[in-house]
């Protein structure tokens, strides 16, 4: 697999960015559902999600401290949040409950974790707005590379097209992943996030918008009447862009930038 500096796939993160118009936005903020499911199905990110969380076996609550630094060191490069993910990480490390030895700075679980949130990132997009044709598709994923590197983080593992990336995921959702421990702890809250702005996202919805094989650990069986709810809170929330713009565009302190993006479109 090629590196993506290897085939210039290269983006630059500004108003002009795809990723700058949908990343400051609480749909993709609920989307994050689909990507914690999967990171506590990984036992290394939940064993250091339980061992370091202020509050233990309650994910949504570390969520709550982690998803703004998250969202935010896409918009800036040179900022607290950015230094806070990168050298936060340093002390994540211990022992999983099998024995095995996990650190969070360990480029194949870092970028698996980032992966998540790339994967809930098209899924927001193509629920809550549409989608993207294939050009935009592309767009998107290279400046979610750019997003990944201002960790600075080794890049060895990032895929350098989206084709590439699929590959890539798939591939590491069929070989990283076992429900122990993780879903000892969360089960229940992924199914039913309790905390915060997660849980304004309907139970059927959060079933619905979660990754097929996520969905297959946590032993649900997606229904019409999920998606359904999940089509009508995307609606919902669609309208409310038309009564008050700046009103889905979270954190606040990213509205101008989002807005200027917008208005790019």
């Amino acid at each position: 697999m090629a590196n993506p500096t290897e085939r210039g796939c290269e983006a630059t993160l500004d108003e002009n960015s795809l990723l700058w118009r949908y990343l400051g936005d609480r749909r993709y903020l609920l989307s994050m559902c689909r990507a914690v499911s999967l990171q506590m199905l990984h036992p290394s990110i939940a064993s250091a999600t339980h061992e370091f969380s202020q509050v233990k076996r309650r994910v949504f609550v570390h969520k709550r401290r982690t998803a703004p630094c998250i969202i935010k060191s896409a918009y800036a490069d040179d900022f607290d949040e950015v230094r806070l993910i990168r050298y936060s990480h340093d002390q994540f490390h211990g022992h999983r409950p099998d024995g095995a030895r996990y650190h969070a700075l360990n480029p194949d679980v870092f970028f698996f974790e980032h992966a998540t949130y790339v994967d809930a990132l098209f899924t927001c997009v193509d629920v809550f707005f549409g989608g993207l044709d294939a050009a935009g598709r592309e767009q998107l994923y290279a400046e979610t590379c750019a997003w990944y590197r201002r960790y600075g983080i080794s890049t060895r593992m990032m895929p350098a097209t989206k084709a590439e990336f699929d590959e890539y995921f798939a591939d590491a959702l069929a070989t990283q992943l076992n429900p122990e421990p993780g879903l000892g702890w969360y089960r229940e809250q992924l199914l039913r996030p309790d905390f915060w702005q997660f849980r304004h996202l309907p139970t059927p919805a959060v079933r619905a918008i979660q990754h097929p094989v996520a969905a297959e650990y946590l032993g649900i069986t997606v229904s019409r009447a999920d998606r359904w709810a999940l089509a009508r809170k995307a609606v919902r929330m669609s309208a409310m862009d038309a009564v008050s713009p700046t009103h889905n565009i979270w954190p606040k302190d990213v509205r101008d930038v989002v807005l200027a993006a917008r208005a790019r479109a």
